[in-house]
């Protein structure tokens, strides 16, 4: 495996997740709690998976 190549993340912390999609930390609980992205619990810290994230993205272009 070379070192030189990029590698995405499967999860990710709250904040760089609210950032990731340009919402609060509040509006990022709120989709959260309604089951639009999903979290990973890792000892006491919560997680966003990534591709939850990509997919919440997905859903709203399709409204658009």
């Amino acid at each position: 495996m070379s070192g030189n190549q990029p590698v995405e993340p499967i999860c990710i912390r709250i904040n760089d997740a609210a950032r990731m999609i340009g919402v609060g930390r509040t509006k990022l609980y709120d989709l959260i709690s309604s089951g639009e992205l999903e979290t990973v619990k890792i000892g006491r810290a919560t997680r966003i998976t990534t591709a939850s994230l990509h997919k919440l993205v997905e859903r709203h272009k399709a409204l658009n």
